[in-house]
């Protein structure tokens, strides 16, 4: 409301400017360019000064990862590390490479994962493990 009320007052201070300057007087004495560049000039302006009052300048919070909710779906530490190597973008062999386990044990542990985040896929793992703060 006060974003609205504060157009309304702006575009009625301008209003009564226009007026104010002999808005007809002043369209004769220059070109038409000038009148629609400062227009074009004050609402960039006006943009760029509301999208900083707007806008966050909250510095980000520190991960914190949700262990209440890694316990209650049951989901193992390697389960985890598997998680977080899917997260990087690992495929298969390269998850089982830097951990030192088979890839049918990724295998594994990624079906389980599926199942636990009742998910059907990678992505959809990743996305539904971020919402439950369990990777950041």
């Amino acid at each position: 409301m006060k974003t609205i009320l504060f157009y309304a007052i702006a575009l009625a201070l301008a209003a009564f400017a226009l007026e104010w300057l002999q808005f007809q007087y002043f369209l004769k004495l220059y070109p038409v360019e000038i009148y629609i560049t400062l227009i074009a000039v004050g609402f960039a302006a006006l943009g760029v000064w509301v999208g900083s009052r707007l806008t966050r300048k909250t510095p980000p919070q520190p991960f914190e990862r949700n262990d209440a909710a890694l316990r209650s779906l049951g989901i193992s530490e390697r389960e985890l590390e598997v998680l977080e190597a899917m997260t990087r973008g690992e495929s298969n062999k390269e998850i089982a490479r830097s951990l030192e386990i088979s890839p049918n044990t990724v295998k594994t542990h990624i079906a389980h994962l599926f199942e636990k985040l009742q998910v059907n896929g990678r992505v959809r793992a990743i996305e539904e493990a971020r919402s439950l703060h369990l990777i950041p």
